[in-house]
């Protein structure tokens, strides 16, 4: 079980919810917040940069961090593969930051095992009719795409029960609201301001 000064966020959510961009804008906002970085096996995309939007490696290099344990979680989607590497995940807690986890269901009820006080946040979309007017309207997938995706989707959101906070997007900017909240309250609670409660009360005189 990895300890942690740092807290632990996991977002899930179907494609073409919104997830990504409140994700970006928390990122951008709230202080001490890092953003997890992903190995993959997939090749970079034209303008994405090693070890910032994710850590490229090939099919052996993988098999090796698995075989190694070097992995809090990973999935397989489709041919590539994705994990959230261990080592870097200690280093940035013990450092004190919170780390925000942008994972499938699959993996992020992998991070609730190794990491149990980990907080999950589930975004759901208006409805299914207004998810799937989002992904036609974005131009980016074929009929059929939409279709699986859509599938997906449905699946998906059978695990809600499984996370501890569940965001409608129906509106971006209060989505947002409700999404930072979580990150400031979390922050706020008992068990993680303890050493700072107890360090203000000893600066009071006894008696």
């Amino acid at each position: 079980m990895i300890q942690h000064p740092g807290n632990v966020f996991v977002v899930s959510a179907p494609s073409g919810t919104g997830k990504s961009t409140l994700s970006q804008r928390l990122i951008e906002r709230v202080p001490d917040l890092i953003f997890s970085t992903s190995v993959t096996t997939r090749p970079p995309r034209p303008g994405e940069m090693d070890g910032q939007d994710y850590f490229f490696v090939d099919d052996e290099k993988f098999d090796a961090m698995v075989r190694s344990g070097d992995f809090v979680e990973w999935v397989q989607v489709y041919e590539r593969r994705y994990g959230t590497s261990r080592p870097w995940l200690e280093q940035v807690l013990a450092s004190g930051k919170d780390v925000l986890l942008d994972i499938e269901t699959t993996g992020a009820l992998n991070i609730r095992r190794a990491i149990p006080d980990a907080v999950m946040v589930f975004i759901l979309p208006p409805s299914a009719q207004a998810l799937e007017t989002r992904l036609r309207g974005r131009g980016k997938d074929s009929e059929e795409q939409v279709r699986l995706r859509l599938q997906h989707a449905r699946h998906e959101m059978d695990l809600y029960h499984a996370y501890d906070y569940l965001i409608v997007n129906d509106d971006l900017d209060r989505a947002y609201r409700q999404f930072e909240s979580v990150i400031w309250a979390t922050r706020a609670r008992k068990e993680r301001m303890l050493a700072t409660a107890q360090a203000i009360l000893r600066e009071f005189p006894i008696g």
